[in-house]
C-alpha cells in the first residue's frame, strides 16, 4: 500500500518506517527535514510544516496515499487540519498515548475503556481531544485507527529516570554515584522498545479489523523502578546502583521545576491490558528491557552522555540525607 507517515524520523516512527518498507509498503514521509535518521533508500520525502493545513493537503495530493500514519499530532487544531487535508484516504492511523487516561488508574490492568477524566496533564487532554476529532471523522473522512503507546525507548531515544530525561543519570549509574528514586522504588513501570511498538502500527496498515478501534501497545514486562535501575546498571556493567529514596511530595516541593513527569506519571503504578492489540494487531513484546536498554545505551555516542555532576542531584541527596539524620537523631534523643 502507499503509506504517508506524518513525521517518520522520530523514535517510534523510524521503527515504523523501516518495518513498513520491509513489509512491502511504499512509504513517504512528510516532515520538516530537520531530523536525520538512517532510513531505507526507497523511502520518499515530502517537506513541509504539519501546522499548515494547505501543506498537508499538498502532500496528500502529491503522494495520493492509501493510508496516513500521523505521529506528530498533539493538538485538536492539528487534528482538525489533518481531517481536512486527508479526507478521502482509506485509513488514518493516529499515534495517541496512554496519557489520555486519568491517574491513578481506577484498576490495573487498564483496558481501552478506562476513564479519561479528570485529565492527568494538558498533553494527555490534548491527545484525548485529538482522538475524539479523528473518531468523529471515522466512516466519513476516512477509517480511523488509534494506537496508544506507553513508555517507549530505544536506539536514539532517552533512558528516563525519576528526575526526567537527563543523560547524566547514565554517568551516575556507570560511576556508582547515588541516584534519586521517588518513593520506595516499588511502583511499577513498563518500558517497551520502539521496534515492538512499531510492529503494531505496521500490522494496522489496511487492517479492516482495526477500523474504528483504539489499542494499547505497551510493555508486557512491568517492573518496579528498583528493578529498572538494576537492569540499567547491569546493562552498563556498573556497580549495584546506590538508590536514594525520597518521597514524591518532598521532591516536588523541593524542585518543582524538575518533577513534572514524576507528578503526572512516574509516581503511579500502571499496567495496561494489551490483549486487544495482541488479538487484532498480532502485537508481541519481544525485546526484554535488559536487552533493549543495553542496545539503547550502546547506540549513544559517548559525547551524548552528560557528566554525572551536571545537575544538582548531589545537593538534593545531601539535603535529604541530612534531614533524615536529624529526624532519627531527634527520636533517639527523645527516647
Amino acid at each position: 500500500m502507499d503509506v504517508l507517515i506524518v513525521g517518520g524520523t522520530g523514535l517510534i516512527s523510524t521503527g515504523i518506517t523501516r518495518q513498513a518498507v520491509e513489509a512491502g509498503h511504499d512509504v513517504t514521509l512528510f516532515h520538516r527535514g530537520e531530523t536525520d535518521s538512517e532510513l531505507p533508500a526507497s523511502v520518499s520525502h515530502v517537506y513541509g510544516d504539519r501546522n499548515e493545513t494547505a501543506e498537508l493537503a499538498d502532500a496528500a495530493e502529491e503522494v495520493d496515499p492509501d493510508v496516513v500514519i500521523d505521529m506528530v499530532c498533539f493538538t485538536p487544531e492539528q487534528a482538525e487540519g489533518a481531517v481536512a487535508a486527508f479526507e478521502g484516504v482509506e485509513q488514518f492511523v493516529f499515534c495517541s498515548t496512554v496519557d489520555v487516561y486519568h491517574r491513578p488508574l481506577d484498576a490495573n490492568p487498564a483496558t481501552e475503556e478506562a476513564p479519561r477524566e479528570p485529565t492527568v496533564s494538558q498533553y494527555g487532554a490534548d491527545k484525548a481531544e485529538c482522538e475524539d476529532v479523528f473518531m468523529d471523522a471515522h466512516g466519513e473522512a476516512f477509517q480511523t485507527t488509534v494506537i496508544r503507546p506507553w513508555s517507549t525507548y530505544g536506539e536514539g531515544g532517552p533512558v528516563i529516570h525519576t528526575m526526567g530525561w537527563g543523560t547524566y543519570y547514565l554517568d551516575r549509574i556507570r560511576r556508582g554515584e547515588p541516584v534519586i528514586v521517588h518513593g520506595d522504588g516499588a511502583t511499577l513501570w513498563g518500558p517497551c522498545h520502539r521496534d515492538d511498538v512499531a510492529g503494531a502500527f505496521v500490522t494496522a496498515i489496511g487492517s479492516e479489523t482495526a477500523y474504528g478501534e483504539a489499542y494499547h501497545v505497551t510493555s508486557e514486562e512491568v517492573i518496579s523502578w528498583n528493578q529498572y535501575h538494576e537492569y540499567v546498571a547491569d546493562a552498563m556493567d556498573a556497580p549495584d546502583p546506590d538508590l536514594v529514596y525520597i518521597p514524591t511530595d518532598k521532591l516536588v516541593a523541593a524542585v518543582p521545576g524538575r518533577t513534572d513527569p514524576l507528578v503526572d506519571h512516574f509516581q503511579y503504578s500502571t499496567v495496561f491490558d494489551n490483549s486487544k492489540a495482541k488479538r487484532d494487531l498480532d502485537f508481541e513484546h519481544t525485546i526484554p528491557f535488559r536487552e533493549g536498554v543495553e542496545r539503547t545505551i550502546e547506540f549513544m555516542d559517548e559525547a551524548e552522555i552528560d557528566d554525572w555532576d551536571s545537575e544538582n542531584d548531589d545537593a538534593i541527596i545531601e539535603a535529604w540525607r541530612d534531614s533524615t539524620e536529624e529526624f532519627v537523631a531527634a527520636l533517639e534523643d527523645g527516647s
